[in-house]
């Protein structure tokens, strides 16, 4: 099954992810870590991932850019998590030499396409950061107009896709017809 999750920051999206992931019965089990970390809170969050994955028997592949190579370093018939589209495309929009790529998020769709069209059991994890309505720099506008598109293509090519909010799961697509208790979710939205 291919799984898009998406949801408010810091909101328990990864963790739900995992469990998803480790529910899907192809083996080997990735983790497709794309964050760069830049500060202390990123080495703490990708800590505390590290820990809530301890003992699930997750492989973790670092990719922070160029997401379709994994093709090349994986067992395509496993189970896939991708956590996050948000970090990915920001790793491939901002250099570390401080220029610009506001043609990332065409390279990163196709990229992403190729990767959920040749893997049968992926999930994929990205954070809804576009929906306010402040107006940013035209830098942080141009991500968030990516990112949108980057999701909306996930949306389109994954057979389900789920909004986690506030330990919630909305369904928002179903293709396969499957039960609440299925995503691991009991009445009125909560994860259990």
């Amino acid at each position: 099954m291919r799984v898009f999750i998406s949801g408010g920051v810091k909101n328990g999206k990864s963790y739900y992810a995992q469990r998803l992931a480790k529910k899907q019965e192809a083996r080997p089990l990735y983790y497709i870590a794309t964050m760069k970390p830049a500060d202390g809170e990123d080495y703490e969050r990708i800590a505390r991932h590290k820990l809530e994955r301890e003992g699930w028997g997750f492989i973790t592949i670092e990719q922070d850019r160029k997401i379709a190579e994994i093709l090349d370093k994986c067992d395509t018939g496993g189970s896939f998590l991708l956590d996050s589209l948000t970090a990915l495309l920001a790793n491939e929009m901002f250099r570390q030499d401080g220029s610009v790529d506001t043609g990332a998020a065409e390279r990163v769709e196709k990229e992403l396409t190729r990767v959920i069209g040749s893997i049968a059991n992926i999930v994929i994890v990205s954070d809804y950061i576009y929906s306010d309505a402040n107006v940013f720099d035209p830098f942080t506008e141009k991500y968030r107009e990516s990112l949108a598109k980057l999701d909306r293509a996930a949306a389109i090519s994954c057979d389900t896709v789920l909004e986690v909010t506030f330990s919630n799961v909305i369904v928002h697509k179903n293709e396969f017809g499957m039960r609440n208790s299925e995503f691991g979710i009991i009445d009125g939205g909560e994860v259990c």
